[in-house]
């Protein structure tokens, strides 16, 4: 048996932006994750595949599955891309802990995992770059027009700076920077909100560009500080990228109760994280007020927390 996991992920800074050219900065999120099994079938002629995702309610021989389904589709160009003729009958099973629409990079957590078991366990294993542009692939199909960097973020496993076109820069933070984030169980599907910002940009683009360049400018800043090991600093860009976000009209209700929850209770900075309209938000803080600001979030409304500790 051959396992591979992937990440969750959280955008630090720059979401939305980041589809128009801007820099933004994602962070994996280890606490949850997808997970892929390949089993050896030896009782199957060569080239059998079997799919078992129970969190989805997908089960059945790749041949008889729908090859535009996420998982299928992954499948297939996976083996594709580790070459021509038939491999030794497999079955993969998948699961994930990571909530779906939430903002934390599922749909691609579970892309990277799946292509990183099969060419593992079929001698062929794949570098990261290669992992996240076939993830990317599937992204592209089901979410409309994302930007890559979920996908990017979750195949590296470590920080990355990313600017469309360009080559994702991974990077290491100096120091410990400590994160809680707040699901508010609303799922939100990315490529509605994408679709939606699309079309206020369309409609006034002067206002919204102006938008973008603030939430890029935030996050061109916080690289240097994270680097420089200044952690707490990025509190305040966090902050104004919300007040951004909201002005974009991504945020919610539900949404800035957490955000404004976790500000009182501590937090140096907070703000939603990913697509918005639901989904999650993220609280940088010290250590001394990670409980403090988990339990905030909860009375607020958050259906679940998560702490995660990003890097040395």
């Amino acid at each position: 048996m051959t396992l591979a996991t992937a990440p969750g992920k959280a955008i630090l800074l720059g979401e939305h932006a980041v589809v128009y050219g801007r820099p933004a900065i994602a962070v994996p999120v280890r606490e949850v994750c997808a997970r892929a099994e390949v089993l050896a079938l030896s009782d199957a002629s060569a080239g059998t595949v079997t799919v078992e995702a129970p969190d989805v309610g997908l089960a059945g021989n790749l041949k008889e599955l729908d090859p535009s389904h996420p998982i299928p589709r992954i499948i297939l160009d996976t083996l594709h891309a580790l070459g021509p003729g038939l491999f030794p009958a497999v079955h993969l099973r998948v699961t994930s802990s990571i909530p779906i629409a939430s903002g934390m990079g599922s749909g691609a957590a579970v892309s990277v995992a799946i292509a990183r078991a099969l060419s593992e366990h079929l001698g062929l294993p794949l570098p990261p770059d290669e992992i996240s542009a076939l993830a990317f692939a599937v992204e592209r199909i089901h979410h409309g027009t994302p930007s890559g960097i979920d996908n990017t973020v979750v195949a590296f496993g470590q920080p990355v700076y990313f600017r469309l076109g360009a080559r994702p820069m991974p990077f290491d933070i100096a120091g410990r920077m400590h994160l809680v984030l707040g699901d508010t169980g609303v799922a939100s599907p990315t490529a509605t909100a994408v679709g939606m910002v699309r079309d206020r940009w369309r409609a006034d683009q002067p206002v919204y560009e102006r938008h973008f360049d603030s939430l890029g400018q935030c996050a061109d800043q916080a690289r240097g500080l994270l680097e420089a090991g200044r952690i707490a600093e990025i509190g305040p860009l966090m902050d104004a990228s919300h007040q951004v976000l909201k002005e974009i009209g991504v945020s919610t209700p539900g949404l800035d109760a957490l955000v404004q929850a976790a500000r009182e209770a501590g937090a140096w900075g907070a703000k939603l994280s990913g697509a918005g309209r639901g989904g999650t938000m993220l609280a940088l803080v010290s250590e001394e007020d990670i409980d403090r600001v988990r339990q905030a979030l909860t009375v607020a409304g958050a259906v679940r927390t998560i702490y995660t500790q990003v890097g040395s």
